[in-house]
């Protein structure tokens, strides 16, 4: 790569800053260079709690990344500072974590960066200091649509070795799934899954599997009516225009071992339907992959944990993955340019 990656901090008082940090001390082979969006005296201070040899220090450019010395970390100092409090979640935090977010994507955007690895943000404090979006995904679709308004749709996707689900609907309660459902938002999702496989993975031919959202896709009305209403009509109109998808399937046979070797991503109904299979498979190193966006997003696959920050007890393989999951992508993306 001839850029860097851009790591936006998360809630500083979350396990962010421990697995950030880690994987500067812990990793076995080279990390891809990256820089960190945050505050370097709450940084360091955290490292120094964690007792982890890291140099924290300020980024000049941001080409500065790739002659960084081991166990150093470049960070791009924020205006807003962070008091080192860790397992204290505060809305006094909220400002910083949110312009180290959209300081990230728009470096990414300027051409800076080839993509943003995410660290772990908490609703609940961001909410109380007035954010709007329902999480992460949707609010990195606001900035998308900022940018360019034709590819405004984020749509989230939870990859590890063996299994990559993304969710039509992502944030809402369960019960009001099957009313926000649209075939629609299935088409799109389904477009934008096959394009992302073909530009981001290297997959020429993607092959997707959707899956219904009733017991057994509905039994042909018996057990819902939304599976031959809604999904099936979706994945019929993509076959016309020669998709590989196939659908509705029974969720509940759809990802075994051997079900999985007919598909290259499963796309779901709601958020634990996609979930629950990814992360059961994948729990430490799975890696949470924003699609459809101009920029290239991933993050790791668990939230704050504010219980154990600080502790030393955070492990860095999913931040590691999505490092390496970034890099791969931005090189496939790079490869289709």
């Amino acid at each position: 790569m001839d850029k860097p990656i851009a790591v936006s901090c998360g809630d500083p008082s979350g396990i962010g800053p421990d697995v950030i940090l880690a994987a500067i001390c812990m990793q076995t082979d080279p990390l891809p260079p990256f820089v960190c969006f945050g505050d370097p005296d709450q940084l360091a201070l955290r490292a120094e709690l964690l007792g982890l040899n890291v140099d924290v220090s300020v980024l000049v450019t941001p080409s500065d990344a790739f002659d960084a010395a081991p166990r150093s970390l470049p960070v791009v100092p924020l205006s807003a500072r962070f008091a080192e409090q860790p397992g204290k979640a505060t809305a006094d935090h909220a400002k910083g974590i949110l312009e180290a977010i959209e300081r990230a994507v728009q470096g990414a955007v300027d051409g800076k960066f080839c993509g943003v690895v995410t660290a772990p943000i908490a609703k609940k404090p961001l909410y109380d200091a007035g954010f709007q979006h329902p999480g992460h995904t949707e609010f990195l679709g606001e900035l998308a649509g900022r940018i360019d308004p034709n590819r405004a749709r984020a749509v989230m996707m939870i990859a590890g070795p063996e299994l990559r689900t993304v969710p039509v609907t992502i944030h809402i309660p369960l019960a009001d799934v099957p009313s926000a459902l649209k075939q629609a938002d299935i088409e799109e999702t389904i477009e934008i899954v096959h394009r992302d496989l073909q530009s981001r993975f290297g997959i020429s031919a993607p092959r997707i599997a959707v899956a219904g959202l009733n017991p057994h896709a509905g039994e042909s009305g018996a057990l819902g009516v939304e599976d031959d209403t809604v999904v099936a009509p979706a994945v019929t109109r993509k076959r016309a225009v020669g998709l590989d998808v196939r659908g509705p399937l029974p969720a509940d046979t759809m990802f075994h071992a051997a079900a999985r070797t007919a598909y290259d991503a499963a796309i779901c109904m709601y958020h634990d339907q996609a979930l629950i299979p990814a992360k059961t498979l994948a729990f430490d190193d799975g890696v949470n992959i924003t699609l459809g966006l101009p920029f290239i997003r991933t993050s790791p696959d668990h939230g704050t944990a504010f219980d154990i920050a600080g502790t030393g007890k955070a492990r860095p393989d999913s931040f590691i993955a999505a490092l390496r999951a970034c890099e791969t992508m931005a090189l496939f993306e790079g490869q289709q340019a």
